[in-house]
């Protein structure tokens, strides 16, 4: 059964740094097109960064400069380090990727900033 698992949610202080993790298993033939959402209470789920094509990313303006998107193919992992967060980056984070040509979504994991 194919799954993904995000990690590394956490309450931190504005200013601070957390790196979340999403890992990916089961019979993969085929992912891509790993990524990140989030979504606040009271929001739609919006995208925050991911892969669009062999390297290429895609970032919502709101955390450029701030947010790196990074993977390992070896396990088909996909990381998020967030730097510099603000308490406007509060929401619960979900990872999302195509596996065998069908959308999957994780759980989500919560991250919240705030003093």
């Amino acid at each position: 059964q194919v799954q993904l698992v995000e990690s590394g949610g956490d309450l931190v202080q504005p200013g601070g740094s957390l790196r979340l993790s999403c890992a990916a298993s089961g019979s993969i033939f085929t992912i891509s097109g790993m990524g990140w959402y989030r979504q606040a209470p009271g929001k739609q789920r919006e995208l925050v960064a991911r892969f669009i094509s062999g390297v290429s990313t895609n970032y919502v303006d709101s955390v450029k400069g701030r947010f790196t998107i990074s993977r390992d193919n070896a396990k088909n992992t996909v990381y998020l380090e967030m730097n510099s967060l603000k308490p406007e980056d509060t929401a619960v984070y979900y990872c999302n990727a195509n596996i065998n040509f069908k959308p999957y979504w994780g759980k989500g994991t919560q991250v919240t900033v705030s003093s």
